[in-house]
């Protein structure tokens, strides 16, 4: 009996790989810890091993130059494998006996979550045997390090967050609005965006709000807390806003679930930096305000149109690769190609709506290896990423652009601005230096062409005759090509 061939399936092509091998993400968990350090005394807890929470310690504390507030359940191999319910309950109560934090934020981990824990249960069996304890809020989010990027654990945590904290408002407070701000955003860039919202008459709620919590300030004293942020009667207070600004396509989710329980409409914005997003950004504040531009804004944007004049003899046609998380990603390569750049590789972290319409053509899901083969294979000529990127960028033979998290072998990076007007003003500088300062010094002696300074040549093209410098003293001097005096 013949046995039937069945016909070849047609394969498709995957998306992403299957292996990281130089890994560009950053875990969910830490998402979810960057997402509650912007709230006031809040206290970041992952339900883990004492690995996983030390590693994002370590780039936390590197990036931000700061003491992270952050605890860990201290799984082991038998909480593992039994169940580490308890070990939540214990270090819920252990941290209650040590202080009052405003917020605990409890992250779940690939640990626990491929052992099936529910953290939300654990909560709630936590709140029956401790009644006592009610006014302290808990916020349990699932963040799995094997699904997704820090960018899905910090939205993550911020959805869990705005269902559990955020309370509907009586009545609406005209001016006041909700800010749901990206885990991509710099203090500056909170710092800059509420300027620029206040300039119109708005009151803005940020959440987070890193730019009150991880600023660099010097407390008197320490606590093992978050000190500054989002409060928590700010949360509260977001359900009487007359409007949610999202900024970050990551953070849809977030808007709808305000939406949801509030009735706060939302409108989201996916690009802040350069000339054509911020425009985009301020007509959309015009129209929630009903206020005009204010006349500052008005100068940052003509200084803006000048940078990229001057700055385009630098950056226009350069070929770039770039690797970030989707929502950075997004706003950078367009950026980017506003000021003539060619980017030729664009690789990030995780699934988004906007990877598809990623400038330079659809952007790629892989790790830094990835991002160091393309940047190779199509001849780019600098490399765009965080600071993991440095040994392929030397690899390469390219300079390395700085930007996203971490950033530990830099100085300044949460205090660097880039969005807005004045941001992109500044990116621009700093790009164009970079890629200025990679040309060799000139110098008197390199000023003319080598042909040109040979004994023979003179001046004025006529080989017979000599060039001697004028000297007023009286006194001729030697020629400096010739040795010799005329």
């Amino acid at each position: 009996m013949e046995r039937s061939i069945e016909p070849q399936q047609e394969k498709k092509p995957l998306q992403g790989e299957f292996v990281s091998v130089n890994p560009l993400k950053m875990s969910a968990p830490l998402g979810g810890a960057l997402f509650f350090l912007g709230i006031d005394r809040s206290l970041p807890v992952f339900h883990g091993s004492q690995g996983c929470t030390s590693f994002a310690l370590v780039l936390l504390g590197r990036h931000f130059k700061e003491s992270i507030p952050l605890q860990t359940t201290a799984m082991s191999e038998v909480t593992t494998i039994l169940g580490g319910g308890d070990n939540i309950q214990a270090a819920i109560m252990k941290i209650l006996e040590k202080g009052t934090p405003g917020v605990i934020g409890l992250c779940s981990t690939g640990l626990t979550e491929t052992k099936g824990e529910d953290i939300v249960g654990e909560v709630a069996l936590f709140r029956k045997k401790h009644p006592e304890h009610a006014g302290i809020p808990i916020v349990a989010v699932s963040t799995p390090d094997f699904v997704g990027s820090h960018e899905d654990g910090f939205r993550d945590a911020m959805v869990r967050t705005i269902e559990e904290l955020a309370e509907p408002g009586q009545a609406t407070v005209p001016g006041q609005v909700n800010v749901l701000a990206g885990s991509h955003l710099t203090v500056a860039d909170l710092d800059y965006l509420r300027e620029v919202l206040e300039s119109f008459g708005l009151d803005p709620i940020f959440l987070p709000d890193l730019s009150r919590s991880l600023d660099g300030i010097v407390p008197e004293t320490f606590e093992p807390v978050s000190m500054g942020g989002t409060t928590l009667p700010e949360i509260r207070r977001m359900g009487a806003s007359a409007q949610t600004i999202v900024l970050g396509e990551s953070l849809r989710a977030a808007g709808e679930a305000l939406l949801k329980k509030c009735g706060v409409p939302f409108v989201v914005v996916t690009r802040l930096m350069g000339l054509s997003a911020f425009d985009r950004f301020l007509v959309t504040l015009r129209h929630i305000s009903g206020r005009d531009y204010p006349r500052k804004i008005r100068r940052e944007r003509n200084r803006l149109s000048d940078a990229m004049l001057d700055a385009h003899f630098y950056v226009g046609g350069l070929r770039i690769a770039a690797g970030l998380e989707p929502d950075h990603l997004y706003d950078v390569v367009h950026f980017l190609e506003e000021n003539g750049a060619e980017i030729v590789a664009a690789v990030t972290t995780t699934d988004s709506p906007l990877n598809l319409r990623m400038g330079g053509g659809k952007a790629e899901i892989g790790d830094l290896g990835l991002l160091e083969r393309r940047a190779g294979e199509r001849g780019a000529r600098l490399l765009v990423t965080h600071a993991h990127g440095r040994q392929g960028a030397e690899r390469l033979g390219i300079p390395l652009f700085r930007t996203g998290f971490p950033i530990f072998d830099r100085l300044g990076a949460a205090h660097r601005l880039q969005v807005g007007y004045r941001g992109a003003m500044e990116t621009l500088f700093r790009l164009a230096n970079m890629i200025w300062s990679r040309d060799p010094e000139n110098t008197p002696e390199t000023w003319y062409p080598e042909e040109l300074r040979s004994v023979e040549s003179t001046l004025s093209g006529n080989p017979a005759e000599e060039f001697v410098p004028v000297r007023f003293d009286g006194e001729p001097i030697k020629n400096t090509l010739t040795g010799r005096k005329p």
